[in-house]
């Protein structure tokens, strides 16, 4: 058995072209362009990149972006008074605060100030609190990309057993939430680094999602044969020939290729639809601004 490899590219393509769809409507009845705005403070590279990103993502399908480039050097209060600028800014439909921050600056007193109607991270207190009531506004991108990315891929998840591997706030929760909910209707397993046998727990999903951030952890013989594995997991492990960051997934790929069903790759899977589902938080947020 070879595993059809998920091209996580592909599928994010077309959510961007349904939001830029959605944005050209909105436009044409009258209403201003969508605008993301990014709280960037500091000289993290891969920040300054995932940044660029948004920014470039966003203006290809007809919204409006704004970097605000704080520096390292900037205090607590500073940040704050950026924040609560963009919470008051009604031309600013949604924004998020780049993570990491510089050690100075406490994160979760920053998201804890963000507007919940423009929480397009869906990190904020409120937003959190109403996925766990199973009434989300906004859900964190990397997630609903996952859970997309399954709907997109015709996968099952009714009555299957999902195993999720990582229990942050960013990734392994909020998934485990979305996809134990009346929707998605699967029974979830939570595992993680202090499971004991984790490949015991693993073996019994039919769809195992990783998201550890460990390279390569999950070997064939954790993998159930004809399971989904969808692989979170995103660890620089060295560079490449062209000067690229070399990036690894959870899932040693080309071992668990020949066991599982489907597989989505580490670069190419999951990466891609976190932009793209932080454009779909961004329209619903303009839309629910203007009361529609």
């Amino acid at each position: 058995m070879t595993a059809r490899v998920i091209d996580g590219a592909a599928i994010a393509a077309s959510v961007r072209a349904d939001v830029a769809r959605e944005v050209e409507e909105w436009v044409a009845a009258g209403h201003p362009a969508p605008k993301l705005s990014v709280v960037l403070v500091g000289d993290d590279p891969a920040s300054h990149v995932y940044v660029r990103g948004k920014e470039r993502e966003a203006k290809a399908i007809g919204m409006l972006s704004e970097i605000v480039q704080m520096p390292a050097s900037a205090t607590q209060d500073e940040v704050l008074a950026q924040v609560k600028r963009l919470n008051g800014d009604p031309e600013v439909s949604g924004f998020l605060v780049q993570m990491p921050l510089p050690p100075q600056i406490d994160a979760n007193a920053v998201i804890s100030t963000i507007d919940p109607r423009k929480d397009v991270d869906g990190l904020t207190p409120s937003s959190l609190g109403k996925l766990v009531q199973g009434e989300p506004m906004h859900v964190p991108a990397t997630p609903s990309g996952v859970v997309e990315i399954l709907r997109r891929e015709g996968v099952e998840t009714r009555g299957a057993h999902v195993v999720v591997v990582g229990r942050s706030i960013l990734v392994g929760r909020p998934i485990a939430l979305l996809l134990s909910g009346r929707d998605a209707n699967a029974t979830v397993t939570m595992a993680h680094t202090g499971t004991r046998d984790l490949g015991a727990v693993t073996r019994t999903a039919d769809i195992l999602i990783t998201a550890m951030g460990a390279p390569k952890k999950i070997t064939a013989d954790m993998v159930r044969p004809g399971a989904v594995v969808i692989d979170v997991g995103t660890t620089a492990v060295g560079v490449t020939e062209s000067g690229r960051t070399k990036l690894s997934g959870d899932v040693d790929f080309e071992a668990v290729k020949e066991v599982a069903g489907a597989l989505s790759p580490v670069p190419g899977g999951v990466g891609p639809m976190t932009i793209a589902m932080l454009l779909v938080n961004t329209m619903r947020a303009a839309k629910f601004l203007a009361g529609a």
